[in-house]
């Protein structure tokens, strides 16, 4: 009988953490053509969907979650929508626990983790 085919894991190959220019240049592209907060968080949120890898596994006090996606939370900062069974929690991304190796794209919420400190 064929096995089933497995699920490739998508993990970053760059340097971790990224350096500080790396992650200048990310928030340089992120930001360049929004024009107030609100637009710079909008930016970062599209640019998190759309390069990093998901889903992926990670632990939140210690239980493994299913980081599914990401997306606007309530208090308009960026979350992931995280799965463990049936239930879901949006945890917000700056609280979120990257796994080993991390998955591809996670320079992406390190560049939103600076960007929030420094402004």
């Amino acid at each position: 009988m064929p096995r089933a085919p497995t699920k490739k894991r998508r993990t970053t190959t760059r340097r971790w953490p990224p350096s500080r220019s790396r992650l200048e240049q990310l928030i340089e592209e992120a930001i360049t053509d929004a024009y107030d907060e609100s637009e710079q968080r909008t930016a970062f949120l599209t640019l998190i969907a759309d390069r990093l890898a998901l889903p992926f596994e990670t632990k939140v006090l210690d239980m493994m979650v299913t980081v599914e996606q990401v997306n606007l939370g309530m208090a308009d900062d960026i979350v992931a929508i995280c799965r463990r069974g049936k239930k879901q929690q949006a945890i917000p991304i700056l609280d979120l626990p990257l796994p080993r190796p991390r998955p591809a794209g996670a320079e992406w919420i390190e560049a939103y983790c600076r960007w929030v400190r420094d402004r």
